[in-house]
């Protein structure tokens, strides 16, 4: 009995997981694998939806030369890079799809995502400035991706950590890019950002904890 509801339960994440990238990438999603002979991206997806993003990713880099301009597979490749950690292909693939699909939310958030996840990586060698710019550039995809979808809430809360983390890295008076009173302004943003999700989510622990170390952060500069 507790194999069977172990599948069952696997097979209920593989529904949730494919209805997710089927809303993110469009309704054309499912159909790709269907509809393209292509091995590669039966696999591909199959992995991705499977959980196994590594060979999700093997596969779809495999896919992509025969159909450079299927927005629906460089998706799908994305989001498994960015599942796999691979950020900076993650910032790229996603970058294609935006380019071809300017007003895709899902594309904008995950790359603002991989963007900020570079920035803060301590085992970079990033400089200073390059981790301010990917920060900022973050920050600029939120933007664009509330100025689509302006009732999603994880939206304003990512934002607000990208907020949170330009912040941490300008009001550190090591760093060269030190400026406490940007560093004020980051971390206002990122307060009112926050509220904002409290506000819609009063419910929210997690958010309000954050915001009381962000007050913290701000009233220590």
């Amino acid at each position: 009995m507790r194999v069977k509801l172990n599948m069952i339960r696997l097979s209920a994440k593989k529904a949730v997981v494919l209805g997710l990238l089927i809303m993110a990438a469009g309704s054309t999603f499912a159909q790709t694998a269907d509809n393209n002979t292509n091995p590669y991206i039966k696999l591909g997806q199959k992995a991705l939806i499977d959980g196994d993003f590594k060979t999700a990713v093997a596969n779809l880099e495999k896919a992509v030369p025969s159909d450079p301009q299927n927005l629906d597979i460089l998706y799908m490749l994305g989001y498994s890079q960015y599942q796999s950690n691979d950020y900076k292909g993650a910032t790229k693939s996603f970058s294609s799809v935006i380019k071809g699909r300017p007003e895709d939310v899902s594309a904008y958030y995950y790359r603002a995502k991989a963007q900020n996840t570079l920035a803060i990586d301590p085992e970079s060698k990033l400089s200073d400035n390059q981790r301010s710019n990917l920060l900022q550039t973050s920050i600029k995809d939120y933007n664009k991706a509330i100025e689509l979808n302006d009732s999603d809430m994880k939206l304003y809360q990512n934002r607000a950590m990208a907020y949170r983390d330009l912040g941490n890295l300008v009001g550190t008076s090591t760093s060269k890019n030190y400026n406490k009173s940007m560093a004020s302004e980051y971390y206002d943003n990122c307060i009112k950002d926050l509220e904002t999700v409290i506000k819609k989510n009063p419910n929210r622990k997690d958010v309000a904890l954050e915001l009381k170390k962000v007050k913290v952060y701000r009233s220590s500069l």
